[in-house]
């Protein structure tokens, strides 16, 4: 299971309430504040009122769950987890496709929580030419150091959104004349879909893959041939496979 925190230096990490305030104040991307349970007095309450406003992940640990957390040991009972890199606009993404004057080629990820495969499928999605990658806000991994390391310079040039709704998402992509397209492992080989033209592929985590109501809004679903004894691939190899059919189809144009 993925780890809140590694065990080495975090620079991604901010401790104690003015620290966390003058971070909301300076408008960086949060991935998420933890606060000690019970701890509500002072300056930890416009902290917790702020993460509502902003929509920011806002998570509730027992106290020495953040003194096993703390870098500095003087947490003051929060932490923030702030993004490594600035996330964008689903619209950047689409006029991002729009500048290229190419159909959009977009990847949707579905509660990946491992900042590994995020990592290696925005290098992946570099290569493969993608004009963006939108992620979910809760029971998502975020732009952290690990992600950025893992990218190995990617996420310098590929795009992320981050939203509250993937559902609503898709429903916006539909209406932008994207298709969307869902893998998984009930569908149709890709050597037999179309994904030629303007679309959007979902790849879901290793463990549930695409969620159901997620699942429900796409308008097919597409899988991968496997001829082994394995009836499934890491997500960021699904996702590499998947990103270069698309690239096949499309004739590299």
């Amino acid at each position: 299971m993925e780890k809140d925190t590694e065990k080495r230096f975090n620079e991604n990490q901010v401790e104690g309430r003015n620290a966390v305030l003058e971070v909301f104040k300076s408008g960086r991307d949060i991935e998420k504040i933890i606060v000690a349970k019970g701890n509500t007095e002072g300056t930890i309450r416009p902290i917790m009122s702020m993460a509502a406003e902003k929509g920011v992940v806002l998570q509730q640990v027992e106290r020495r769950r953040l003194d096993e957390m703390s870098q500095t040991k003087n947490h003051q009972g929060v932490i923030a987890i702030v993004s490594s890199h600035s996330y964008v606009d689903v619209e950047d993404i689409l006029e991002r496709a729009r500048q290229k004057g190419k159909d959009p080629f977009i990847i949707i990820l579905d509660e990946i929580t491992d900042p590994h495969n995020l990592g290696a499928i925005l290098r992946t999605a570099d290569a493969a030419g993608a004009d963006g990658v939108i992620i979910s806000k809760r029971r998502s991994v975020g732009l952290t150091a690990t992600v950025a390391k893992t990218s190995a310079g990617a996420i310098e040039y590929v795009p992320v959104a981050k939203v509250t709704n993937i559902a609503k998402t898709i429903d916006d992509l539909k209406k932008e004349g994207l298709w969307i397209a869902c893998t998984d492992m009930d569908g149709k080989s890709y050597f037999e879909s179309d994904l030629k033209g303007p679309i959007a592929l979902v790849i879901g985590s290793e463990g549930d893959g695409v969620g159901r109501l997620v699942k429900e809004k796409c308008d097919f679903t597409v899988s991968i041939p496997m001829y082994g004894e394995i009836s499934s691939l890491n997500a960021s190899v699904a996702a590499a496979l998947f990103m270069y059919e698309v690239v096949r189809q499309r004739g590299n144009s």
